[in-house]
């Protein structure tokens, strides 16, 4: 055990793990002992003798868990971003442990007891802001999580814990399985015709790679419509590439998600809410199911009239009295903003090339709007050969660690997101450490990583959720960075998308790889107005999906889902927003956000945060002080204070008033037809 580099903690800067030396030998005694020991650190303060007050109970237990956390951290992450069989079967075996280990600790009476003396007499405690908020957190998780319930109760919510994460595990794996089974082979480069020189040779690099030596491979991103369908002159090979990433999971995980939504509508039941939604956004900024369906019901109708009237836009490109199916929706998407805004995106991406948007634009923002600084440190080793540490620095010196791995790999799941390796603490001592993953295809060796538009606003994005772990400045862990209501985890990521066109920031990182000429300025106001014409099919996709997710889970306790595909058929025809020609942006048997994170009855929460998203660009440009200026304040008003405040009472505190919906309304193009 002694020779375990996650048992004494890292020596290295910022507490970064010590991943050159870490083996998959090292996890499965590590979490043991992790669990072992916070096990133990709850039966010192459940039997110390003295009456709970907030230090030997609350801030004991903040303390209190530092290896399981290093660990956690850690094997999350490589599940996630580069697995391996051995990782993933330790997955497998550890998730259901772990839930069974957080609800040892929620559901240990004695342990409830002293956190509920306290939280009766929280008002005679003299505890500031933090603190008391600390403390009402705890006593609500507890609640929530069954400390009130009878023993016979408490013992079946363990088992279906339990079983959820059981079945969380099995989702994601078979999703990753289906995702790289799933990739499109192709034989010869013409079928890729419509792509760029630039994306052919990066699917010849990934046939090879992928062991198909002399074919080409184009995997599968973990949403329905691929980015590859906008340019692929080949009807047949769009069908194909579309229908392979549907029909992900339909075999693997259809009777998984009747299984997990029937499961949390039982345990919601059991904790005395309707459906698993009315649970989940009880704890949420939403507050109850009638306002997320108020907000659902308001937007989709204005959003599918937009979609009908681009359908019929791109009905008229193809001619011919053509059917317009799902796979030609994107190619003549392009088409059109090529004849009416004179844009083609293949022609955008000489001017985005990886490493100018990440240093001239990403951090570039970043240093304009917080007054941040990025030094790459290759002293220090990431977790795979692609990830790159940054150390980052603001006006006072040294602030954390960011890692950045960009690239697919075989190893990796879909998506885009952030983790954070070590949480800001003043309790603990600790400065930040992030992690921004993408998926973007990595280019043949020598060649540059040209990005697409859509990549680039996901790398904004995925950094807005590094600042706010980097900018986090609060006392306890509980409250690091992005812990805060999941919607509005969205929030600090989405206001940082509006710095990828901010004049300054564009013309500084918007240059041609080979040329270094700017981007035409025109090109940016025909930009502007093709992104417009497209919003009627993104809102529509995404929420086709919002709705999938609320529908799976406003279920009662009795309610029988029956088969998935009938389910989800009448779940998006009831709600109006049924499109046979643009599917869902995650159908259920691969909605890995809500089957296998933490997004379940969450996944409205993406345009529920762009409603403050919106406002809040409106306030950058409105409120009469400077960019620099203005960041300070959303720094220290909003991203610094995590989950220690009301993220509400934030806002209303930097922008001088609630939100307001129409910037939101009018960004989507929503400001008619009834909103």
């Amino acid at each position: 055990m002694s020779e375990n580099p996650f048992l004494d903690g890292s020596t290295l800067p910022y507490q970064l793990p010590p991943f050159a030396e870490l083996r998959i030998t090292h996890h499965a005694p590590a979490l043991d002992r992790g669990m072992a020991e916070q096990l133990a650190e709850v039966a010192a303060i459940t039997g110390c003798e003295q009456p709970p007050t907030f230090e030997n109970t609350v801030v004991a237990l903040e303390r209190g868990g530092g290896l399981l956390r290093r660990v956690e951290n850690v094997f999350h992450l490589l599940v996630a971003a580069d697995t391996t069989p051995e990782l993933d079967a330790l997955n497998a075996e550890y998730s259901p442990r772990l839930a069974a280990h957080r609800d040892a600790i929620q559901l240990d009476s004695a342990l409830f007891r002293r956190i509920d003396a306290l939280y009766v007499r929280r008002d005679q405690l003299g505890l500031d802001a933090e603190s008391l908020r600390l403390l009402e957190r705890y006593h609500t998780d507890f609640v929530r999580a069954g400390a009130r319930l009878s023993a016979a109760d408490q013992e079946r919510l363990r088992a279906l814990n339990t079983e959820l994460a059981r079945l969380a595990t099995a989702f994601q794996q078979n999703l990753s399985a289906d995702t790289t089974a799933a990739a499109l082979v192709l034989d010869s480069a013409d079928q890729l015709a419509g792509l760029s020189p630039d994306a052919i040779a990066a699917a010849a690099a990934n046939g090879t790679t992928l062991g198909h030596d002399g074919r080409y491979v184009l995997s599968l991103k973990l949403f329905s419509h691929q980015s590859e369908l906008a340019w692929l002159h080949d009807r047949a090979v769009r069908e194909r590439l579309l229908t392979a990433s549907v029909n992900r999971g339909r075999e693997s995980n259809r009777q998984l998600v009747v299984r997990m939504a029937t499961l949390r509508a039982e345990r919601a039941a059991l904790l005395g809410h309707a459906s698993h939604a009315a649970y989940v956004v009880g704890d949420m900024t939403a507050g109850t199911t009638e306002a997320v369906e108020d907000m659902l019901t308001r937007l989709i109708p204005p959003a599918v009239a937009n979609a009908r009237a681009e359908a019929e836009a791109l009905r008229a490109a193809m001619g011919d009295g053509a059917q317009l199916e799902p796979w030609d929706w994107t190619y003549y998407a392009e088409r059109v903003r090529r004849s009416d805004h004179d844009i083609d995106a293949a022609a955008l991406l000489p001017y985005f090339e990886l490493e100018r948007v990440l240093t001239d634009g990403v951090f570039h923002a970043a240093g304009l709007v917080y007054g941040l600084r990025f030094t790459e440190r290759p002293d220090l080793v990431g977790y795979h050969p692609d990830v790159r540490v940054f150390e980052v620095f603001d006006e006072n010196g040294p602030l954390g660690l960011l890692l950045a791995d960009f690239y697919a790999r075989a190893s990796k799941r879909g998506g885009a997101w952030m983790n954070q390796l070590v949480g800001q603490s003043r309790l603990l001592g600790q400065r930040p450490v992030v992690v921004n993953n993408l998926n973007v295809a990595k280019p043949p060796a020598g060649e540059p990583t040209l990005l697409t538009f859509d990549e680039v606003r996901t790398l904004f994005h995925e950094f807005g959720h590094a600042l706010h772990g980097l900018l986090s400045d609060v006392r306890y862990p509980a409250f690091s960075g992005t812990t805060v209501p999941r919607d509005v985890v969205e929030f600090p990521s989405q206001v940082n998308e509006m710095w990828m066109l901010w004049p300054e920031v564009l013309a500084n990182y918007a240059r041609h790889h080979e040329t270094g000429e700017p981007l035409p300025a025109a090109w940016l106001d025909r930009l502007s107005a093709a992104q417009r014409f497209g919003e009627g099919f993104r809102t529509v996709e995404y929420l086709a999906a919002a709705v999938l997710d609320w529908k799976w889970h406003t279920l009662g306790a009795q309610d029988d889902p029956g088969d998935t595909e009938d389910f989800e058929a009448a779940a998006l025809e009831s709600a109006g927003i049924a499109v046979p020609q643009i599917p869902p942006r995650y159908r259920s048997t691969y909605f890995a956000h809500v089957f296998a994170n933490e997004y379940s009855a969450g996944y409205y929460s993406y345009i529920w945060s762009e409603v403050l998203d919106a406002d809040t660009v409106e306030w950058f440009r409105e409120n009469g002080r400077t960019l620099r200026e203005s960041g300070e304040a959303f720094r220290r008003g909003l991203l610094a204070k995590g989950g220690s405040a009301d993220m509400m009472d934030s806002f209303r505190a930097v922008c001088g008033r609630g939100p307001r919906i129409e910037p939101l309304l009018a960004r989507r193009g929503l400001a008619r037809g009834g909103c």
